[in-house]
């Protein structure tokens, strides 16, 4: 069975080094690749035509909204997750207008991040559990 093909976007090597980790123990999940920036996303992405990205918003150069956007305008197909901590919840709302089907709070379990990548793929929008007053 080919696995469903994630990219992996964020700045911060603890949580990169987390999904690395998951990935392997998910043989239905594919990593294709990973990104600390937008810049290198949109590169990627291009490269590698990933199934999925969990796409970091707050991040340096160019950050996660503007990639979202960028990768879209060329990969309409793709589907990406804006993955987000508390303290980005501010720009899930310009992640979503850019063409993100949804977002997960950097909290949630490893089964619901799988169970996210499969409603994601399978083209079903995908919210976190936590609050949902960001979107109002």
């Amino acid at each position: 069975m080919k696995g469903i093909r994630i990219l992996l976007v964020d700045d911060h090597s603890v949580i990169l080094s987390g999904l690395r980790k998951f990935m392997l123990v998910n043989r239905d999940l594919e990593s294709v690749g990973e990104a600390t920036n937008g810049m290198e996303a949109v590169q990627m992405a291009d490269l590698h035509k990933p199934d999925v990205i969990l796409m970091d918003l707050l991040m340096p150069g160019m950050d996660g909204v503007a990639a979202t956007r960028e990768i879209l305008s060329k990969n309409p197909e793709v589907k990406i997750i804006a993955f987000t901590s508390f303290a980005e919840l501010n720009m899930v709302p310009g992640a979503l207008q850019a063409g993100a089907v949804g977002y997960l709070e950097k909290n949630i379990t490893a089964s619901e991040l799988k169970h996210a990548i499969h409603q994601a793929y399978a083209g079903e929008q995908i919210f976190s559990a936590g609050p949902v007053q960001v979107l109002a």
